[in-house]
């Protein structure tokens, strides 16, 4: 693929504590010499995540910015960041540091070799270390995720994985609904159902996930929604 701008779209929801050090990371990642377009949606955060937003956005002349009055959700704020992208592929960053953007040319590699349109990144295929954290939430991945295939006809391990990476053709077609976690099944379901369907490839990542205390987000009632997503886009919607 002659690609020439990476757009990273980052939605935000109360992380002052890790915006700076992310944005930091993602500026200095390896990105197989694409430029850099960053995306900062601020989901109505009710600490200093406006103010370090804005700050960097006054430092960094690729970072764009967009604010949510109210907190709406992950999906919202990347429906709202999707259509602010103007990269030739775009790229799914979480703002806390469970995941590296040490993996992008991972990522990256197999659309710019013109094998994939879209990649995700796998936290269970194999070879890059993980932090040892909740055996239910990893069952419930994998659970959620045998669900998703099945409906797809795909072999993904990790659905719910946040590191997804469209070529723009493909992720300009798919309007998002969910405003929630429901996000990640959806947009599976909606890429697998384009036609012709569009080549995905899935690569091992890092993963350095974090605890409740920490500031973890997602929960049992985002798991009954995804199942809820599952069947929907996938026979519905």
């Amino acid at each position: 693929m002659d690609a020439k701008k990476l757009s990273v779209v980052i939605p935000c929801y109360n992380e002052e504590a890790t915006l700076e050090a992310i944005v930091s990371r993602v500026l200095g990642a390896d990105r197989c010499g694409l430029a850099i377009e960053i995306v900062i949606v601020d989901d109505g955060s009710r600490d200093r995540s406006v103010a370090v937003m804005k700050d960097l956005a006054a430092r960094h002349p690729e970072i764009t910015c967009a604010e949510h009055g109210i907190n709406q959700g992950k999906g919202a704020a990347l429906r709202t960041g999707f259509k602010k992208a103007s990269g030739d592929v775009v790229l799914v960053q979480d703002a806390d540091l469970e995941y590296s953007p040490g993996d992008y040319p991972k990522l990256l590699k197999p659309i710019l070799d013109g094998r994939a349109d879209v990649v995700f990144g796998s936290r269970f295929k194999g070879g890059d270390e993980s932090r040892v954290l909740y055996f239910w939430h990893t069952v419930g991945n994998k659970v959620l995720t045998l669900a998703s295939n099945m409906f797809t006809d795909m072999n993904l391990t990790d659905m719910e994985t946040c590191y997804k990476v469209f070529r723009r053709e493909v992720i300009a077609q798919i309007a998002i609904e969910e405003n929630r976690f429901g996000f990640e099944p959806e947009i599976t379901a909606k890429v697998s159902r384009l036609r012709p369907r569009p080549r995905i490839y899935e690569v091992g990542i890092s993963y350095s996930g974090r605890t409740y205390d920490e500031g973890k987000k997602i929960g049992w009632r985002d798991g009954v929604r995804a199942l809820y997503c599952i069947v929907r886009y996938n026979l519905g919607g």
